[in-house]
């Protein structure tokens, strides 16, 4: 099926994340696994039909997979048959002939930025042992600069330049973004070395983000630390790494900051996934109206 030169493909070639190669291998797998059944057996990618495809998508559908979720599949599909129309092993994209479920759209979940803020600033919550500091670190580089989960696991210490007050990104589609620091993150992050260095870990990760034992931060440590600090100020059940980056943005966006600004910052490809963050903005005017309104 040639799944392997495909695979091989998006790796080395394209340069895809791990992660996303990791979910484009598992959807290619699920995918094939539906095709191949007792009374019939795909051995060519030429035998696979828009048909399929679409029963496919009603045996997700099935499983109560979300239209997101589904068009992720989809999506991974049709990058699959385009390499394999590039590499003359088929001659119609079966894809061509899809119709991606629409997927509803739903405001960014958000804490409140002020008690967010306050509860960096009082110094109660957070201990100032190296694990303590570090938690506040991974809490203050997710709000304060709107990074995503996977480009905070990913930044080195060489990535942070303290003159500059700026710290390199490499996000989605290994595209290079520079963010600015404040003064404050400036000072934690010179506090968090120092004790990382006086830890005197075996492993001597260049990763800054790292465990308690010195080893390189993984997405799961992240989700924990945010959720528990999350939960002093929040009662929502989502308190993900992704509601500080859409607290970031909105938060920068309701103080007047420029929407191509923040898509720069966010590391957008499109303003279209940017302007999301100005709907927040437009509930929020609708708050104050009807608070401030006689007539609201």
């Amino acid at each position: 099926m040639f799944l392997d030169r495909f695979i091989q493909y998006i790796k080395f070639e394209k340069r895809y994340s791990p992660h996303t190669v990791s979910a484009y291998q598992s959807d290619l797998d699920q995918f094939i696994h539906f095709l191949n059944h007792p009374d019939q057996t795909i051995t060519h990618p030429s035998e696979i039909t828009h048909f399929q495809i679409r029963n496919w998508m009603v045996e997700l559908m099935s499983q109560n997979l979300t239209a997101r979720s589904i068009n992720r599949k989809i999506a991974t599909l049709r990058k699959y048959f385009k390499f394999l129309v590039q590499e003359d092993v088929i001659t119609v994209n079966p894809t061509s002939k899809i119709i991606a479920p629409k997927i509803p759209k739903h405001l960014p979940v958000v804490v409140e930025d002020a008690r967010l803020t306050k509860m960096l600033d009082d110094n109660i919550v957070f201990t100032n042992d190296f694990a303590g500091v570090r938690d506040k670190l991974v809490v203050e580089m997710l709000f304060g600069t709107g990074m995503r989960l996977a480009e905070l696991l990913g930044i080195k210490e060489a990535d942070i330049n303290f003159y500059e007050g700026t710290v390199k990104v490499l996000g989605k589609r290994n595209k290079q973004r520079i963010i600015p620091l404040n003064s404050e993150l400036k000072e934690l992050l010179l506090k968090y070395n120092d004790l990382k260095k006086s830890e005197n870990f075996s492993n001597n990760s260049l990763t800054l983000i790292v465990t308690n034992k010195g080893a390189d931060a993984y997405p799961k440590l992240i989700y924990l630390i945010v959720q528990k600090y999350l939960s002093h100020i929040s009662t929502q059940t989502k308190r993900s790494p992704h509601v500080l980056r859409h607290t970031f943005a909105t938060s920068l966006l309701n103080n007047g900051a420029d929407l191509n600004a923040i898509k720069e910052l966010l590391g957008h490809a499109n303003l279209s996934a940017t302007q999301i963050y100005t709907h927040n903005s437009v509930e929020r005017l609708k708050s104050i109206y009807k608070q401030a309104h006689p007539k609201a």
